[in-house]
């Protein structure tokens, strides 16, 4: 049986993939991850080993702790080296993020393949770096920019991409405590919540259950709190949770989503048709927007700027396209229509084929 190390962490943008492609491989799979990303719940919690390097965070400024990077790089590195040997690794398999720079390093020093997914619209430092020794580069977008890209799209759980929305709604509104009947928007930050998201959210959380609009409301782990409590409406709920294990109930649940445009979001509901308002992230390189372009064009979801997202602009857009039934049904259509659902085997195929 190969052995496969797959390397990627932080936030459920890197975890996903991994899990998704990992439910498809046929080997034996080690993990490699830091102690301060979501995979040190999500992992094992698949059943997947894991162990685990220091994080080697760039700093995006010019700080003194730049000057560090470089010995606590090649302490990384030594040290995912070690595991790649005590595994005896056949391959790297790498997700992005900083935890999978020193894996590609480390696999590079020990003259191991290297494939490498890039999950985003603008690829980001690591994927950027391995690219140019990496035996096979997969990217989630077509246009991405990356040498010697094959476009497969994004891995997700199989539970995702043969989610049937319709089917499945009764039973998941019903696991969510939500009404069986009426309108029913999500939000959700991401794995780690949204401020600006939750605020709005909350805020017009009363002028939408007085239009008959329940809220499922994912505000993160760290933005739960005593005060995160049901608001029961007429024939509607506003219902706040900390966090979902299983979006694809959450997905089920739904009419309309609010939510960021990380690649995850924006390729998870337009695979299960789930039409959505995207509020990009209002720092970074601009890949959260470039991210949901394609949808927005194809008139398949709406992106409002994070500046713009009051709680008036919500409750009117969500019961806007809540109250016009046909038009959610066109963009659900044509979301499905521009995302493939087999990633996760196509990214599969492409590690099993280097080996």
């Amino acid at each position: 049986m190969p052995s496969i190390v797959m390397a990627g962490g932080g936030t459920a943008g890197h975890t996903s993939p991994l899990l998704a492609t990992a439910e498809q491989l046929t080997g034996t799979i080690t993990c490699i991850g830091t102690a301060k990303g979501l995979e040190t719940r999500v992992i094992p919690a698949a059943g997947l080993p894991l162990e685990l390097i220091p994080p080697v965070p760039l700093p995006r400024k010019l700080t003194p702790e730049l000057f560090s990077v470089p010995l606590r790089l090649r302490d990384a590195v030594g040290q995912a080296a070690d595991i790649l040997r005590a595994v005896s690794a056949d391959v790297v398999a790498g997700f992005g993020g900083y935890v999978s720079l020193p894996a590609y390093l480390a696999a590079r020093k020990l003259k191991l393949p290297v494939v490498i997914h890039e999950q985003n619209a603008i690829p980001g430092l690591a994927n950027r770096v391995a690219a140019r020794f990496a035996a096979k580069v997969a990217v989630t977008f077509a246009a991405t920019k990356l040498p010697g890209a094959v476009h497969v799209g994004l891995p997700v759980r199989q539970a995702i991409a043969s989610l049937d929305r319709v089917a499945a709604q009764p039973r998941a509104r019903e696991f969510f405590g939500l009404p069986v009947s009426g309108p029913v928007l999500l939000v959700s930050g991401g794995s780690q919540g949204a401020r600006s998201l939750n605020r709005a959210t909350v805020a017009a959380a009363p002028a939408l259950l007085r239009t008959g609009v329940s809220v499922l409301h994912v505000l993160g782990q760290n933005n739960f709190t005593a005060d995160c409590v049901p608001i029961e409406g007429d024939n509607a709920r506003y219902l706040p949770v900390a966090y979902v294990d299983g979006m694809e109930n959450a997905y089920a649940a739904a009419d309309l989503m609010l939510g960021r445009s990380g690649a995850g979001t924006v390729m998870e509901t337009a695979m299960v048709g789930l039409p959505a308002i995207f509020v990009p992230l209002p720092h970074g390189n601009g890949e959260q927007a470039r991210n949901a372009s394609f949808l927005i064009e194809a008139g398949a979801g709406l992106l409002v700027a994070d500046a713009d997202l009051t709680p008036e602009l919500l409750a009117e857009q969500a019961a806007a396209l809540l109250g016009d039934p046909a038009r959610l049904q066109r963009m659900s259509a044509k979301a499905r229509e521009l995302v493939p659902a087999d990633a996760a085997v196509r990214l599969a195929r492409l590690i099993e084929a280097v080996i």
